[in-house]
């Protein structure tokens, strides 16, 4: 079956056929490949439009909050981290990182985002203490700490399963965890650029114990690691058919899927791009809105798809809009994971996210962790009054 056709048959899905109609791995490699960026993104659009016919695009008022850059793991991809005795270490103190809710919350936010590094010096209490208390002074906002990689490093650290630590954090009041750190789960790739993070079924199996216990949780993925579209479909199958097992075990899922591709300014992997090489490296602003727009044809069992402003900038996100997304992802206030790889765009004001969504020709709404739509109110011009918007060089 060629992209043509392919795309025939996505025109009849519907949420009562979907089980019929769902894209194979080897169909959604052939639309990767071969399918017109133009009619890929028209297909993701109609998508998009049967699942969320209300016209919304989503956005959420929150924080990053990097706690440490202390870790073994050693990514070739990552800028952020430094190993242990490294003079550029730090870990925030449990006052450090309130004074950063407080900011949240005087701009009326809802979630904090916290990763760091796996940090082999901070016991297991010690997180335990800081869920305590950034509970006990922030009630309004939601904890979504530490990712699957993160959990591991505890439990190996505290001698317990990655069941055991989610189950203690939980009681504590942690809300959710972040779905950091999957990048490609597919083995090959992640030898070559991550060898230490293990293998894709520890990310997916800490997924999974966390959605059991009714945690929130998203799906990640990062890419340009000179994987084809083969390595690329394989990532989204493996979230795909946790989903399915989720859903139908727990009846809670992956809230959404964000991609976006590998930062190369100013870390080792990114080091490779020079000279003469097999591969090349790293991913454009056409490359990710085919990702983003197969992604959604692929993701049937996932309402949400993000587009990501700090990596690929506000105009490129807003043409992600057009073809798949319905989420912009969030204000952020800060970031010093990705933007240590080289982005320069740290954070996107209210009014700025309003005017991306209006000028693509949807309505604004916050919403929560969850995915539940919050009250909003319009900060930004009405798109009437707004000057027509810089044409994508």
């Amino acid at each position: 079956m060629d992209w043509v056709q392919i795309l025939q048959q996505q025109a009849k899905w519907s949420s009562n056929n979907k089980s019929e109609n769902r894209l194979t791995s080897q169909q959604a490699i052939e639309l990767y490949d071969n399918a017109p960026l133009h009619q890929l993104m028209a297909a993701a659009m109609e998508r998009r439009k049967a699942i969320h016919p209300e016209g919304y695009v989503t956005y959420l008022i929150d924080r990053n909050i990097n706690y440490t850059n202390i870790c073994t793991i050693n990514c070739q991809f990552c800028s952020f981290y430094r190993p242990p005795n490294h003079p550029e270490t730090y870990t925030q103190t449990f006052e450090e990182i309130s004074a950063r809710i407080v900011e949240l919350e005087q701009i009326g936010g809802s979630r904090i985002l916290m990763q760091g590094g796996v940090n082999p010096d901070l016991p297991i209490n010690w997180y335990q203490e800081l869920i305590t208390s950034l509970r006990k002074h922030h009630p309004t906002i939601a904890l979504d700490c530490f990712s699957p990689i993160e959990i591991e490093g505890i439990a190996d650290v505290s001698g317990l399963t990655t069941l055991e630590v989610l189950t203690k954090f939980q009681s504590v009041g942690m809300h959710g965890l972040p779905g950091g750190g999957a990048e490609m789960l597919v083995e090959s790739v992640r030898k070559d650029v991550s060898p230490k993070k293990g293998l894709p079924e520890n990310w997916l199996k800490v997924m999974k114990e966390a959605q059991s216990l009714g945690l929130t949780t998203s799906a990640t993925n990062v890419f340009g690691f000179g994987e084809g579209a083969t390595e690329r479909v394989e990532h989204m199958r493996r979230i795909r058919e946790l989903q399915d097992q989720s859903l139908e075990s727990y009846n809670i899922g992956f809230t959404s899927f964000i991609a976006w591709p590998v930062q190369l300014e100013v870390n080792s992997f990114g080091r490779r791009n020079r000279g003469q090489n097999k591969f090349e490296l790293g991913a454009g602003s056409s490359e990710y809105l085919r990702h983003v727009a197969v992604s959604r044809l692929f993701f049937d069992n996932i309402e949400n798809i993000q587009s990501s402003w700090p990596t690929m900038g506000i105009s490129v996100a807003q043409m992600a809009l057009m073809g798949g997304a319905n989420d912009i992802g969030s204000t952020m206030m800060e970031e010093n994971v990705v933007s240590a790889s080289g982005t320069t765009k740290l954070s996107a004001s209210e009014k700025e996210l309003q005017d991306v969504i209006l000028r693509a020709g949807f309505r604004p709404a916050i919403r929560d962790s969850d995915y539940n739509l919050l009250p909003t109110t319009l900060v930004a011009a009405e798109v009437t009054s707004l000057k027509a918007p810089t044409p994508i060089q």
